[in-house]
C-alpha cells in the first residue's frame, strides 16, 4: 500500500494522467491523401514510430490515437505534408522526418502562430523545385550559406553537407547571383596511385569527383550540366587545379576538405575573388592524409574562428538524413572513438 507523506501532495491528490486522445483528419483530395500516407502507408508508419502514436487510414481519412500532444504534433505534420503534395512536390521518408523536426521547432518557437513562422529554410531550383532543410542543423547551414561569403561545414557522412551546398550553388547561378560554379575535391589516393588508373587525365580524376557530379545532376538537367561544362559555366576539377587562379563572380565548393593539407587549404581560400561565395565541407573523422599530417580543414576552422564574416556549421550523428541505419553506424563509430580516447587518456 502506498502512503503519501507530503501533506501538500495529499491535499492535491494524485497527478492527473494524460488521457489518450483521438484526432480524425479528412483531406479533400483522395489522391493527395494517398501520397501523404505513402506507399503501403509507409509515411504513416514513420510518423507512428517517431511520435509514438497509432494511425488508422481509410480513404482520405486518417485517425490518430495516442497522447494528446503527440497526436497534435502528428496532425501538424500530416497537414504540412498535404500542403506540399498539393503544390506538386513529392514526399519521401526523409521529407517526413524533416516535417516532424520542422513542426517541433515551429511549436517551440511560435506556439500560437501560423505554421509558416519559424519554417526551415529551403533551396529552389528549376529541376527539383523546393528542397527544404530536414533538421535544425541543415536549416542553420542554409541560413549561413545565404548570409556569409565563406562557410565551413563539418560533420559525418549522410548529413547533406555536399548535396545542399551543390543545390545552393545551382540556385545562385540560376538567380544570376554568380556566373560560374566551381566544384572541387582533393584527389587523395586510398592505397592506389593515380598513374595506375586507366584512361587519360580526366578518366583518372573523375572517380574522385563522382559524388559532386551526382549532386549536380540532382539539381540540374543532364543536358544543362553537359552544356555548362562545355562552355565553362560549370567546372569540376581536383583541388590541385585551383593554384594560381583568382575566382570572381563564382560559387566555389571544396568537398572532402579534411583531405586537404594546410598548404592546399591556404591556397584554396586565397582564390576567393570579388563577388564570389565559397563553401568548404568535410568530415574531420574520415581523413585519408598520411599519418602525422595535419588536416587543412581543422586548422583553417581554428584559425578563422574569430572572424565574424565567416560562417561555421557543425553536424552531429543525430543530423544524418541518409538512412536510419547510417545514423546508427556513425553513432557506433563515434562512441568507439570516444572510448579509445578515454583509454589513451587523450583530452
Amino acid at each position: 500500500m502506498t502512503t503519501i507523506d507530503d501533506p501538500l501532495l495529499a491535499a492535491r491528490g494524485p497527478e492527473p494522467v494524460d488521457p489518450e486522445a483521438e484526432i480524425t483528419l479528412a483531406f479533400e483530395n483522395n489522391r493527395h491523401a494517398s501520397l501523404v500516407f505513402g506507399l503501403y502507408d509507409q509515411n504513416l508508419a514513420k510518423i507512428e514510430r517517431r511520435l509514438r502514436v497509432a494511425s488508422f487510414a481509410n480513404g482520405n481519412h486518417v485517425t490518430l490515437k495516442g497522447k494528446s500532444e503527440a497526436c497534435e504534433h502528428a496532425r501538424r505534420v500530416l497537414e504540412a505534408l498535404y500542403e506540399r503534395v498539393a503544390l506538386g512536390q513529392t514526399i519521401t521518408l526523409g521529407d517526413v522526418d524533416g516535417a516532424i523536426e520542422e513542426s517541433a521547432r515551429q511549436r517551440s518557437l511560435f506556439p500560437d502562430s501560423e505554421p509558416s513562422r519559424g519554417a526551415f529554410e529551403q533551396i529552389l531550383t528549376r529541376k527539383r523545385g523546393s528542397v527544404r532543410a530536414r533538421n535544425a542543423a541543415q536549416d542553420q547551414y542554409l541560413r549561413a550559406l545565404k548570409r556569409y561569403e565563406l562557410v565551413f561545414a563539418e560533420g559525418p557522412a549522410g548529413t547533406g553537407k555536399t548535396w545542399l551546398a551543390v543545390g545552393h550553388a545551382v540556385q545562385l547561378m540560376e538567380q544570376g547571383a554568380v556566373e560560374r560554379l566551381i566544384l572541387s575535391r582533393p584527389a587523395v589516393e586510398a592505397g592506389e596511385r593515380l598513374g595506375f588508373l586507366p584512361g587519360d587525365m580526366r578518366d583518372k580524376v573523375d572517380p574522385y569527383l563522382r559524388p559532386i557530379y551526382d549532386a549536380l545532376h540532382d539539381f540540374m538537367d543532364a543536358r544543362m550540366v553537359e552544356r555548362g561544362m562545355q562552355t565553362g559555366l560549370i567546372e569540376v576539377a581536383p583541388l590541385a587545379f585551383m593554384r594560381g587562379r583568382t575566382l570572381t563572380r563564382s560559387c566555389i565548393l571544396l568537398d572532402e576538405a579534411q583531405n586537404a593539407s594546410s598548404m592546399q587549404m591556404k591556397m584554396f581560400l586565397t582564390r576567393l575573388g570579388e563577388g564570389s561565395r565559397m563553401i568548404v565541407t568535410g568530415d574531420p573523422s574520415q581523413t585519408d592524409l598520411p599519418p602525422g599530417q595535419k588536416s587543412g580543414l581543422s586548422e583553417a576552422v581554428n584559425l578563422l574562428a574569430n572572424l565574424d564574416v565567416v560562417g561555421r556549421v557543425r553536424f552531429s550523428e543525430g543530423d544524418v538524413v541518409r538512412h536510419d541505419l547510417v545514423r546508427q553506424i556513425v553513432g557506433a563509430y563515434e562512441r568507439a572513438a570516444r572510448a579509445n580516447k578515454q583509454t589513451r587518456g587523450d583530452p
